[in-house]
């Protein structure tokens, strides 16, 4: 008998020390709001009427990083073909991207000017030097120091797109703009 039931002992004293507890809510309210103590055990404050937030990380982009300027600025712009002239939609996105560098002072960046896989190597590594110099001319003429800008071309060595057709031409005609890590 005790070989049949020992097992079932043991099974019901691992889940037992496996259970978690809920807190109770009464005493965890506060000031309005519900405190919850998430896996990483740091505690996220809840929105009046009892309802939970996010944590920290789950509420968007670190301001000032390179997913804040990618999700809320935008990081890149597109040229037309042999070009290495700004549109009026890639200078709006430089726009935001001057305003969002003046929120940010001690940030540089590094502007990569790319090019599609038409053309020489030569001819396109200089087509995407052109193309990240008028990026940071830009910026400049909008108020930002030409020393927090970096440029590089990689010409057609790093496509978005690994397409053969306009399409990922397109989408290959740009410059970046990135965020400088400090360690």
């Amino acid at each position: 008998m005790l070989r049949r039931t020992l097992p079932f002992v043991l099974l019901a004293v691992f889940l037992a020390a496996c259970s978690t507890t809920v807190p109770d809510r009464a005493a965890s309210d506060t000031a309005g709001g519900t405190a919850v103590e998430g896996a990483d055990g740091i505690a996220a404050e809840g929105l009046p009427g009892g309802e939970i937030g996010q944590s920290a990380l789950e509420q968007g982009p670190l301001p000032g990083s390179q997913e804040d300027l990618e999700i809320n600025v935008g990081d890149r712009v597109f040229f037309g073909f042999d070009s290495a002239a700004l549109d009026d939609a890639a200078q709006e996105t430089l726009d935001r991207q001057a305003a969002w560098l003046m929120q940010f002072p001690d940030l540089t960046v590094t502007v990569e000017g790319h090019a599609d896989e038409r053309g020489t190597a030569e001819y396109n590594l200089a087509l995407g030097e052109r193309r990240a110099t008028a990026v940071k001319n830009y910026l400049v003429a909008k108020g930002i120091d030409p020393d927090r800008i970096l440029t590089i071309s990689y010409g057609e060595e790093r496509p978005v797109d690994p397409g053969h057709n306009e399409a990922a031409w397109a989408l290959n005609r740009r410059a970046v703009t990135v965020v400088n890590v400090v360690n």
